[in-house]
């Protein structure tokens, strides 16, 4: 069947009659079939849903996805993605470092680090009363960090390369893999001393490995394994010669390349590939922030494609959804009323507490300096804002795994491909609350979206997200949600292969609706 095939709403109902006496037949399934919507069948086109105006299918949108997690690699990379997705939607750039004196209604990003990206579409009549709906992300991911100094004394001729854990990489999980290296690059132009930075990326060149110790050598090999002596990534061999001094040195001017403030900080062989990726010399080069990442690609998987398995899933599948819902919301214009927001943060994964991440303030400043253009600002007015306004923090939830099924909370298991997953704990690690549960209840109800629910167990450790961060620095009510996956924190993950599109579709009438529901609750 072809993916953009329409099957009317007659065939719809032919098959949910079908499909409804397989299962009574079968008997494995006691709770009764929902009735066959867009939602159910991923080559139906999404326009037979009317409540949602996207001319993309639930698989376009994975296909998609796919394709954006192996090409951008590294947070700087996902960013600069979002960017360019933005301006080719008719968003404008607004630098942070200048003055937003004169902002007309419309659509509007800016970045911070490079690593920090908010996203706004704002009415000409809005006023602080009417609050801001608000999704915010993390767009940052585990990853194995090149250190300040890298350059490791080789051993027996093997070349190792100096790396830290970001976050919970460089466990079992990253051993065997294929590892290229990518991220952020500062050079110098020698003429102006103007410093820029570029983006490099090896993919789909892997340059290191992390090699397990067969099990024939006994209890060495089963670990725990020292993350600084026992899990270093191997770049290359060269025998027992001075690997500074390999043959093809004549190629390059060695004096040359002494000029860089990392010669003799890193080995002379990286920074000479890292160089030729940007096409400038070794001296030109002065900082970089570099990564190792997997570079197997994203595929779809299962008998039916019901999944697709990829890398650096959390939490940039939400991420990605937020953006492309911001998208999808304001093709139809922006309402006169509206501030909407879609805001990607960085370091999540370690705690927020940095300029880029959740505690650094962007969102605050981004609605700060709206209120302050519209009217004569203060802080109450901002308070005001907040008050009226509802944040998502979009992140992602553990899926059922069938092999450790009774390490699930009765109830609380969320499956893929049938909707967004509520994320919520009695200690507040999440930011869900009851007013929060019942608003997602109803859009989910307006906009035909299946809810599901997750919590852990009395006996296991929650997680954390950027929400409790957002709602304590804002005071506006937060709402932990996002899609749910298998194989958390490591090096490759599963979700559905819907998800991504049924996220895409909650997160647009999200932005559509959140007002209007929301006025229902009153002052609670």
């Amino acid at each position: 069947m072809s993916e953009h095939f329409e099957i009317n709403k007659d065939a719809i109902d032919a098959l949910a009659d079908v499909l409804k006496q397989i299962s009574v037949i079968d008997g494995k399934n006691k709770n009764k079939p929902v009735k066959a919507q867009c939602v159910k069948e991923t080559h139906v086109r999404t326009t037979e849903c009317s409540n949602w105006s996207s001319k993309k299918t639930f698989r376009e949108y994975s296909e998609e996805y796919i394709k954006f997690t192996y090409e951008n690699p590294t947070i700087y990379h996902v960013i600069k993605y979002f960017a360019k997705k933005l301006e080719e939607n008719g968003f404008k750039y607004l630098s942070e470092k200048s003055s937003w004196t004169s902002i007309d209604a419309g659509k509007y990003y800016t970045v911070r680090n490079g690593s920090n990206l908010a996203a706004f579409s704002l009415g000409s009549d809005w006023a602080p009363e009417l609050g801001v709906g608000i999704i915010g992300a993390h767009a940052d991911a585990l990853s194995a960090k090149l250190k300040p100094a890298s350059k490791k004394p080789n051993v027996e001729g093997f070349e190792l390369l100096g790396v830290a854990p970001y976050g919970g990489a460089l466990s079992e999980l990253w051993l065997d893999r294929d590892l290229g290296v990518g991220g952020r690059v500062l050079v110098k132009d020698q003429a102006t001393g103007k410093v820029e930075a570029r983006l490099c990326n090896s993919w789909p060149h892997p340059i290191a490995k992390i090699p397990s110790l067969a099990p024939h050598f006994g209890a060495p090999s089963v670990g725990p394994f020292d993350k600084e002596d026992q899990t270093v990534p191997v770049v290359g061999y060269v025998g027992n010669g001075d690997y500074d001094d390999d043959d093809d040195d004549e190629e390059y001017d060695l004096e040359d390349e002494k000029n860089s403030p990392l010669y003799g900080k890193h080995s002379i062989h990286l920074l000479r590939y890292i160089a030729k990726l940007l096409s400038v010399k070794v001296s030109s080069i002065t900082q970089f922030d570099l990564d190792l990442f997997d570079v197997q690609e994203g595929t779809f998987g299962g008998l039916k494609d019901e999944f697709i398995f990829v890398p650096r899933v959390d939490d940039r599948i939400c991420s990605f959804s937020a953006i492309y819902a911001l998208i999808e919301h304001t093709k139809a214009g922006t309402a006169s009323d509206g501030f909407n927001v879609a805001v990607l943060y960085d370091n999540e994964e370690v705690g927020s507490l940095t300029r880029q991440g959740a505690k650094g303030g962007l969102l605050e400043s981004l609605v700060e300096r709206v209120i302050a253009n519209k009217t004569d600002s203060n802080l109450s007015e901002m308070r005001t804002a907040f008050a009226n306004s509802i944040i998502i923090s979009a992140d992602v939830t553990h899926m059922l795994n069938p092999n450790f099924n009774s390490v699930y909370l009765e109830n609380h298991k969320p499956k893929p491909n049938v909707g967004i997953t509520l994320a919520l704990d009695s200690n507040a690690h999440m930011a869900t609350d009851v007013v929060g549960t019942a608003l997602v209840e109803e859009l989910g109800r307006l906009n035909g979206d299946k809810i599901q629910y997750f919590q852990i167990k009395n006996n296991s450790r929650s997680g954390g997200t950027i929400g409790p961060s957002l709602a304590s620095q804002t005071g506006a009510r937060t709402i932990d949600m996002g899609i749910s996956q298998w194989s958390m924190h490591s090096i490759r993950a599963t979700t559905g292969s819907k998800d991504i599109g049924l996220a895409v579709k909650f997160f647009t009438g999200f932005y559509n609706d959140w007002n209007n529901v929301y006025k229902n609750f009153g002052d609670l």
